[in-house]
């Protein structure tokens, strides 16, 4: 039985991915969310057919030869073998391909109280990494420059807004200040993106900052 996701991706979002408008960390956490969710993957079905219907009702001047042209390179490619894609019970498909086969793969770095990181991908726009928080530690308290779009993939985690397990994902704008504390039960990993830099509170995670990259 799927358990119920509690919280999910704002329809502003799965509008900007729909329209491939999302930087490459954004795009990563909306994926690898929608591989999880029904709820969602359904949402965006329904907003990519609007938004097919749209485009087959705007009139475009076809390129001459351009359908043959593209039939001509499909059947020149060559063919490869069909390979069964990795899984894994923590880190679903999207994630695996920046990480490798299993969670085993990842290369963790640490970030100070038994907190790991391992940043998938950055940009000026948005940087991935997945955290592993150890069962009943916090997070920091931070706020936010930009959007911070954190999915749990693994346990649980709870801060000022609710609490968050497998599948939810927390979506945190820059009036956000919150402590997440990791519940004692599990080990708690999440995809984190953010836009921009964390504004921590206390002056030890500031000093600590520029070399962790948050």
């Amino acid at each position: 039985m799927t358990k119920t996701i509690n919280h999910h991706l704002t329809p502003a979002l799965l509008q900007a991915y729909s329209a491939g408008a999302l930087p490459e960390a954004m795009s990563l956490a909306v994926a690898t969310h929608l591989s999880i969710c029904d709820q969602c993957r359904a949402l965006l079905a329904s907003m990519d057919h609007v938004g097919g219907a749209v485009m087959e009702s705007c009139e475009a001047a076809p390129e001459a030869g351009s359908l043959d042209a593209v039939m001509a390179r499909i059947k020149a490619a060559p063919s490869t073998p069909k390979q069964a894609a990795p899984s894994d019970p923590v880190l679903p498909g999207p994630v695996l391909g920046y990480v490798g086969k299993s969670l085993s793969d990842v290369r963790w770095r640490p970030a100070g109280m038994g907190v790991k990181q391992a940043i998938l991908c950055s940009s000026d726009q948005a940087t991935a990494r997945l955290l592993y928080i150890p069962a009943g530690v916090a997070v920091p308290d931070h706020g936010h420059r930009g959007l911070e779009l954190t999915l749990v993939l693994q346990g649980a985690f709870s801060d000022e807004t609710g609490r968050f397990a497998r599948g939810d994902i927390e979506i945190a704008s820059d009036d956000l200040e919150h402590m997440p504390v990791a519940d004692p039960g599990a080990d708690c990993i999440c995809l984190a993106v953010t836009e921009g830099p964390l504004r921590f509170k206390s002056w030890l995670p500031r000093i600590a900052q520029p070399f962790l990259r948050i």
